[in-house]
């Protein structure tokens, strides 16, 4: 299981982190919110878990932009000191799916995170759609206003994750990482493909989707959620 810890507190990160590790799970960290909401939209986790009391964005506000803005659906488990039932009520309207109040067990919290993953996996979204762009991921099957376009397998594997990140920027390395693994191909492939990517999405259509932020990578929305963005 990937899971993304967001937590401030170095020390109950790393203990944290060390058990999911020796349990064979891979694990990602933020220390602030903004980082944390970052690397939860541009990435594939299988769950999150997410603190309330963080540095930049809090933990609920951060919960709340993954599911209102993102448009992401990652189970999250909220750990925090705060016992009270308006606290655990907040987190829950805000998007939470499982609450953990501190002290915990390790052990426990890799039970909540198992459950949540495989409720993940069979509600995982069967669409994907940003402005009039629709890809259905159990056809593969990609349209926009309504015309069905023809992709090929990595044209799939960069709209997925491009679309599932909007509007945010996904890296250069992000996208090659989802695309080839490690096994990354030369300096040039990743550009030709966004080039053939977008002459499908885009080239036959007035407004385009895919935009190229230079040095970094690319996000895919409409103008104007790329502007407010910026």
């Amino acid at each position: 299981m990937r899971i993304l810890i967001i937590e401030d507190n170095r020390d109950i990160a790393a203990n944290l982190g060390d058990f999911l590790n020796d349990r064979e799970h891979e694990v990602d960290y933020a220390y602030d919110g903004v980082t944390g909401l970052h690397l939860a939209i541009v990435n594939d986790f299988d769950a999150i878990v997410l603190d309330l009391a963080l540095p930049g964005m809090d933990g609920l506000e951060v919960c709340r932009k993954l599911r209102e803005e993102a448009r992401k659906g990652t189970p999250v488990l909220m750990l925090t000191a705060r016992d009270q039932l308006d606290d655990k009520l907040a987190g829950f309207d805000s998007g939470a799916d499982d609450y953990l109040v501190k002290p915990f067990e390790l052990r426990e919290v890799e039970a909540r995170l198992e459950v949540l993953e495989r409720r993940g996996q069979r509600i995982k979204p069967r669409e994907l759609k940003v402005a009039d762009l629709e890809y259905n991921l159990e056809t593969y099957t990609v349209r926009r206003a309504g015309k069905k376009l023809d992709l090929n397998p990595i044209g799939l594997k960069l709209l997925e994750k491009l679309m599932s990140a909007s509007p945010a920027v996904v890296t250069r390395r992000e996208l090659e990482h989802h695309v080839w693994g490690e096994e990354l191909p030369d300096s040039d492939s990743l550009r030709v493909h966004i080039h053939t990517l977008r002459a499908a999405i885009d080239k036959p259509f007035k407004v385009p989707l895919i935009n190229t932020r230079h040095g970094i990578g690319y996000c895919l929305a409409p103008p104007d959620e790329v502007s407010s963005s910026a």
